[in-house]
This record gives C-alpha cells, structure tokens and sequence, in this order.
C-alpha cells in the first residue's frame, strides 16, 4: 500500500570516508551544519555515525559515549523535532561501544543489522579492496541489540543486505524477538549484497511482515536516483546522504548532505506524494 507521505531519512557521514578526500562532516559542529541544511530541505530523520575526533582521525570510527552525546545534542539543537536515528554496526562479538551509546544518548531508531554478509569489493585488476571480511550479525548478536533498544525505549531498524535477510526479519517478529511496527531497509549497492536494481527492487515488498515499514539505502553514482524514484512509487521511505553517495542526479558531486534531500524530496513529489514531518515519521513508524 502507498503511503501518502514519505519519510525522508539524511545518512549525514559513513563509516570510514576520508574527510579529508570527502566532504563529510566529523565534528559536531560540522554534523550539526549538516543536519540543519537536511533538516530544512525535509529529512525527518538523521542517520548517525560518530568519528573519532583530531588531526588525521576523522575517518575512524568512534563509540565514545561522550562524543555521541554530543553530536547528538548539536544535531538535536540546529533541527528542534528531528529523529536520531544512531549507528550499531560492529564486527564481532563486542557490541559494548553501541550499547553504551544508545544508552547514554537513547535515540528514537537505531540501526538493526539484520543478517551476516560475506563483506567484499573487487578492483577492476581482480585485486581485493580491502581483505575479504565477514560482518557478523548471528541471531544472539541481533537479539541482544534488540533488548538494548528494549530496554532504551528504541525502535529498531532492520538493515537487509540481501534477501535472505528480509526474510529473516519476519521470523524474528515472529518469535517475539521485538514488538511494534516492522521497519526494513533495504540495504542495495553493497558489491556483495543486493544490487541496486529497480526489477529487484518490485519484488521485495511481497516479503515484509505485515503492517510494516520499509525504505532502501541506495549505494552508488548517478545510477541510484531512478532506483530511488521507484522506491517512492512503490510506497516505500526514502533515504539518502552522504554515507550513500556523493552524486546527484545529473552525475556532479554533491557539496552537501542539503542538496541530496532535496534531490529526494523531488522523488516523493514527483510520485505524488508529500513530505513527511518529524511528528508525522513518528506516527507512521509507531514511535513513542
């Protein structure tokens, strides 16, 4: 069913993007600036990576809880209303530094990761990118991030990397894993994961759970944008930003996370729907 509004979610920074070869934002400040033109270009939603701070750190990931708190805080000042929505992905079995961010700066959503995924990418010369990894998401490490997030009041959002995944998400519902409204996103453009493919994109809608919410990240270049516009057309949430790409439709780099949420809100209203407010995404989502 198509909703007639659509939640427009801002992934402000990524994981491990160099700043000082990208223009993703670090500091607070710099978060905060960024939320704010999102905010204002209709992103209810900001998805949260923390960096660590200082001269040549900036493309490290960080789980310091006072950092988090005040990223947080920042965002929370420059866009009155908006949602956090905080990063949990680790690889292995110690989630103590998502724990205790979600924890101390208890965000309305955070991120779920769903299932594991052989992590890979491959150079045009058949050399590895980087070492063929495995991020881990066994069903123990998902349920325990599930009962933080429990325990803080925190809605999950369930990242699917491929199909198997999706699937996955119904049996957790199913027994009893979590409660309250579903919410998917599918995650397309990992090299080892779903592509980002719009015939792919129709079919897996059929696969949620009932009553749920679902939105695709779209990882790549100029080649996203129609993906992104059928995802509107077929009713589901929408999500972009920096984490995702640095690409607007006509294929010229993006100077911020504001004109890619501007991008996407033309998506929703191009498929005749509007743009969610803060106090309308929380509706739709259930959140309390």
């Amino acid at each position: 069913m198509t909703q007639d509004t659509a939640i427009l979610t801002c992934a402000l920074t990524g994981v491990l993007t160099n700043p000082q070869q990208h223009p993703v934002p670090v500091t607070p400040a710099q978060m905060a600036a960024e939320a704010r033109d999102a905010f204002h270009a209709g992103a209810a939603i900001m998805h949260v990576h923390l960096r660590q701070q200082g001269a040549g750190q900036g493309h490290l990931p960080s789980w310091d809880p006072d950092l988090a708190e005040a990223i947080i805080d920042a965002i929370r000042e420059a866009c009155p209303g908006v949602i956090i929505n905080l990063t949990t992905g680790v690889v292995g079995r110690d989630i103590s530094g998502p724990v205790a961010c979600i924890r101390r700066v208890k965000p309305e959503i955070a991120a779920c990761n769903a299932g594991s995924l052989n992590y890979l990418k491959l150079k045009e010369d058949g050399q590895w990118a980087w070492p063929p990894m495995v991020f881990d998401n066994p069903v123990s490490k998902v349920q325990a991030m599930l009962d933080v997030m429990a325990e803080t009041g925190t809605h999950p959002e369930f990242e699917c990397f491929d199909v198997g995944i999706v699937r996955s998400v119904g049996m957790y519902l199913k027994a009893g894993m979590f409660t309250g409204v579903p919410e998917y996103n599918f995650v397309m453009g990992v090299a080892s994961g779903m592509p980002c493919d719009a015939e792919l994109l129709a079919l897996l809608p059929k696969y949620v759970a009932t009553g749920a919410v679902w939105q695709a990240t779209l990882i790549g270049r100029a080649e996203i944008w129609p993906v992104h516009q059928r995802v509107a057309e077929l009713g589901g949430m929408l999500r972009t930003g920096l984490e995702d790409s640095f690409y607007l439709p006509g294929g010229e780099r993006a100077r911020g996370n504001g004109v890619m949420i501007e991008e996407l809100a033309r998506c929703a209203r191009s498929a005749g729907r509007g743009v969610a407010s803060p106090q309308e995404a929380r509706a739709l989502l259930g959140l309390r």
